[in-house]
């Protein structure tokens, strides 16, 4: 029986999920501007898998690569300017591709 992946996940789950204290998370949001969990109309934080994979990255930066908080936004954002670089590429190389398809 395959278990299937929730769409949203508490603060509390998330927290247990990645590691971490829920403490820690209010506190990352407050400082990564990548990281903005969804919230729910009462207010409630939920997260998604995406949101996961950042924490799981910023949690690397910060614990294993012994970043300080300054140093892992500094990662964060390079990542984040080549991967549109990335998909910049991506894009032409498709637009190439539909040219030399004709």
């Amino acid at each position: 029986m395959i278990k299937e992946k929730k769409r949203y996940y508490k603060i509390g789950e998330a927290a247990k999920i990645v590691g971490v204290e829920p403490y820690v998370l209010r506190f990352w949001e407050k400082e990564f501007k990548e990281f903005k969990p969804v919230r729910s109309s009462t207010g409630q934080r939920l997260y998604t898998e995406e949101h996961l994979d950042l924490v799981r990255k910023i949690k690397r930066l910060l614990y294993e690569e012994k970043l300080t908080l300054e140093g892992a936004k500094k990662r964060l954002q390079a990542e984040g300017k080549w991967l549109d670089v990335f998909l910049e590429i991506r894009t032409e190389l498709k637009e190439i591709l539909a040219i030399l398809s004709n």
